[in-house]
């Protein structure tokens, strides 16, 4: 059993998970947060893995949790294997080949898993430039890792690549060229993870080849995108320069006219900083409605709450607007799949968001889409022009994957 140690570094996190990508199964996952704060808060799963052909792959075994004070990202990598040590699984009987790193932005360089060499770390300092909140967090990741585990391979799996495939004039903003070009604007795309792995899971589902299929996935959580794939490549992808362009998300905007922008800087007063925590921390649907969390958004509704109700109307349009977008741009759809916590939860969001495809021969079932069950499964009707999916999404296992194809 080969296991690959998956990293996932925020500017005051870090989550982890052991997992064996041959059999698709975690081993153990950790969350630690409010790293450099006074007191930060760790919780270590592990799970115990059936044998091969027994009909689990994984069995839920314990949660433990506690506070301390975590001073930086080395020391949180020390209260991980010291998780590891007191709890299990023990490193020592289920060594790590190689660790993965998830990496948000790797600009136009970065089309593939990437063994991280100081050359790479370099790299990912420079992008910082596009994504500072992420790259420096995920590089103080790689380098704490890197001191905790010096004798294995360090792969970085980013979620740009997979958009990586977006031609030209999907990724071509109409602005001057040569600022664009001196300012590296363009589309890049993210979730690019979570896309690949639910595309593919899809085709696998189908039994069909992924080279055949045009597909559209939307991955909706507190941040939410739509990508359309043709024949297993990223064409289109509604997140953009940043993560705050495309759908309506908890608290982000999406698309939004940019002369918003210039009007609220000369008449509101607002600066770049003002204007970027609007945009992005007080936008979506807690802008809208006060909830940033769907669940709170459909409760309200039912209640009849005009500010919650016009959040989701806001919401489903924007969903339709991508999905007809998507569908033209493919010409054609063969299936659409839902994904993340949005997508795998909200049927009413589902069945809304796809009620007016009638015409392409998209038909859900009532009775599949209301249903609640782990794993893939079909919600559209069985004369359904259109396969409709739910796909959970394990951005992890796929980074374990391509970390373990790499070495």
């Amino acid at each position: 059993m080969s296991v690959v140690l998956v990293i996932n570094s925020g500017s005051s996190s870090l989550k982890y998970s052991l997992i064996d990508p041959d059999r698709g199964a975690e081993l153990a996952s950790g969350l630690i947060e409010r790293i450099a704060q006074e007191s930060g808060s760790v919780g270590h799963t592990v799970r115990v893995v059936a044998e091969a052909g027994e009909p689990a792959p994984t069995l839920l075994a314990a949660t433990h949790a506690e506070e301390r004070p975590i001073a930086d990202h080395d020391a949180a990598f020390a209260v991980m294997l010291d998780q590891f040590a007191q709890h299990g699984p023990q490193l020592s009987e289920h060594p790590p080949v190689a660790v993965g790193h998830r990496v948000v932005h790797g600009g136009a360089r970065f089309f593939e898993p990437t063994p991280i060499t100081p050359l790479v770390e370099i790299n990912i300092e420079d992008l910082a430039v596009l994504a500072p909140l992420h790259n420096p967090a995920n590089l103080a990741g790689i380098r704490a890792a890197k001191a905790a585990f010096p004798g294995i391979p360090h792969v970085a799996v980013f979620d740009t690549a997979f958009h990586q495939t977006l031609p030209p004039a999907a990724y071509t903003y109409a602005i001057d060229a040569a600022i664009a070009r001196e300012h590296r604007i363009r589309r890049y795309g993210f979730h690019g993870t979570s896309h690949k792995y639910v595309s593919e899971a899809a085709a696998g589902f189908l039994g069909r080849p992924a080279a055949g299929l045009r597909q559209i996935v939307f991955h909706l959580g507190n941040g939410a995108s739509a990508t359309a794939v043709d024949g297993g490549r990223s064409v289109d992808t509604s997140m953009g320069f940043t993560p705050l362009e495309g759908l309506v998300m908890g608290t982000r905007s999406g698309d939004i006219d940019p002369a918003v922008q210039l009007q609220l800087a000369r008449r509101a007063g607002m600066d770049a900083d003002a204007l970027d925590a609007l945009l992005n921390k007080r936008s979506g649907l807690l802008g809208l409605a006060g909830h940033s969390d769907m669940r709170d958004i459909l409760a309200g509704r039912a209640a009849g709450e005009t500010a919650a109700t016009l959040a989701y109307d806001v919401y489903i349009h924007r969903l339709r607007a991508y999905a007809g977008a998507y569908i033209a741009q493919l010409g054609g759809v063969d299936v659409i799949s839902f994904t993340a916590g949005v997508g795998e939860n909200a049927a009413d969001v589902r069945a809304d968001a796809l009620s007016t495809l009638g015409f392409m021969g998209v038909r859900l079932d009532p009775a599949r889409n209301a249903e609640r069950a782990a794993g893939i499964r079909r919600i559209s009707a069985d004369d359904s022009a259109v396969e409709v999916l739910v796909v959970p999404t394990d951005e992890e296992l796929e980074i374990a994957r391509q970390t373990l194809a790499v070495i």
